[in-house]
């Protein structure tokens, strides 16, 4: 696969490895003398802002394929839209739900629905509002909750052709994606009390992709390597500041305003944005895991959950619970790699097409 940026794969392996290591911490305890190592802490407490760092890739990746292919945003074809996230998107949570019917059904521990129906989590499934069941019924088994942030980032990318069609100014379409930036902390500090839905609820989290696609909007404009330098700087500051000082974000009120999150996702897309126009290197290995983060996030529960129940033992020595985590880490990337060489992405190509969908720069398959 050619022309691949690495700073949105070096990203999105850096989030998928928090969402992956979050997991195990939750379904293999370590020991509480790791965690109050101050950085272990940190890597293995990231998960939401990994998943909040895929909302900015996202946004950005989807508005400059159609730009690129388009033109301009006003001029999207919304069936080809539609069809490209459609043949992406939905062949692998089709699969994801089969298995996860059928193990619900068979009554296997840790993946039976208990707090409300099959049929209802499947409909919320299917049209994107499992965060909403979980802020009413409470969170769902591990393989089913991690699909809130589908359920997020497809309602998004529903509304966003049509957006982009009745705004045909783009000042109106920058100007709206404002709203969403601006609503996203009120969202996750103020609309709600219950803790579910003010961190997954749509609006609380549509502000990152918001951010990304006005990245995308404006990229063209940067040409300056001094001002790209700059932004990544400041991208790379911003990003700090909240992921390894989060207390000091807590105490000066940054948190309780719910701005930690706003931070963070334009202190990423500043560093996308310099990485336009300025080539960093990147940690192949961390990059290999971004490749394929769709097929990870969605399988990686499957291996923590087996790593839990086949392997793990409570009061195990640090050592061997250090050793599973790398085990979780190394197969969920694994099966990732191989869902999407064999099935994700063949059938992907297969329904464009037969859909007829007029062919895109290829490389940016594992990005939309």
């Amino acid at each position: 696969m050619t022309n691949r940026n690495e700073v949105i794969d070096f990203i999105r392996g850096f989030s998928i490895l928090s969402v992956i290591l979050l997991h195990c911490k939750i379904h293999l305890k370590i020991d509480e003398s790791l965690l109050s190592i101050t950085w272990v802490k940190w890597l293995l407490s990231s998960g939401y802002y990994g998943v909040m760092s895929f909302f900015v890739v996202s946004g950005f990746l989807i508005t400059s394929t159609c730009i690129r292919k388009w033109n301009k945003l006003q001029s999207i074809n919304i069936g080809q839209f539609y069809l490209m996230r459609f043949s992406r998107i939905i062949p692998c949570l089709v699969a994801l739900l089969t298995v996860l019917s059928f193990l619900h059904l068979i009554g296997i521990k840790k993946f039976i629905i208990q707090n409300t129906s099959l049929q209802q989590s499947l409909f919320s499934a299917l049209t994107f509002q499992i965060n909403w069941l979980e802020a009413k019924v409470g969170y769902l088994p591990a393989n089913w909750d991690i699909l809130w942030s589908l359920s997020v980032e497809e309602i998004f990318y529903l509304f966003f052709p049509l957006l982009c069609l009745m705004l045909r100014n783009k000042k109106h379409l920058v100007f709206a994606m404002f709203i969403f930036i601006l609503i996203g902390p009120l969202a996750r500090t103020k609309f709600t009390d219950n803790d579910i839905w003010g961190e997954h609820s749509y609006l609380s989290c549509m502000d990152g992709i918001a951010i990304g696609c006005l990245a995308a909007m404006f990229a063209d404009k940067l040409r300056s390597i001094t001002l790209s330098r700059f932004l990544f700087t400041l991208g790379c500051l911003l990003f700090g500041f909240i992921f390894f000082f989060r207390r000091q974000a807590f105490d000066i009120g940054i948190t309780s305003l719910g701005l930690n999150v706003t931070l963070l996702e334009i202190g990423i897309a500043m560093i996308i944005l310099a990485t336009q126009q300025v080539n960093f290197k990147w940690f192949n290995s961390i990059r290999w895991f971004g490749r394929n983060s769709y097929e990870i996030y969605l399988t990686h529960s499957f291996v923590v959950l087996f790593v839990a129940g086949i392997l793990y033992r409570s009061n195990q020595p640090t050592w061997l619970i250090v050793t599973e985590y790398l085990v979780v880490v190394l197969c969920s990337g694994l099966l990732g790699q191989l869902i999407a060489s064999y099935y994700s992405e063949p059938l992907n190509r297969y329904i464009r097409e037969k859909s007829f969908i007029p062919k895109l720069s290829y490389s940016l398959r594992s990005y939309d």
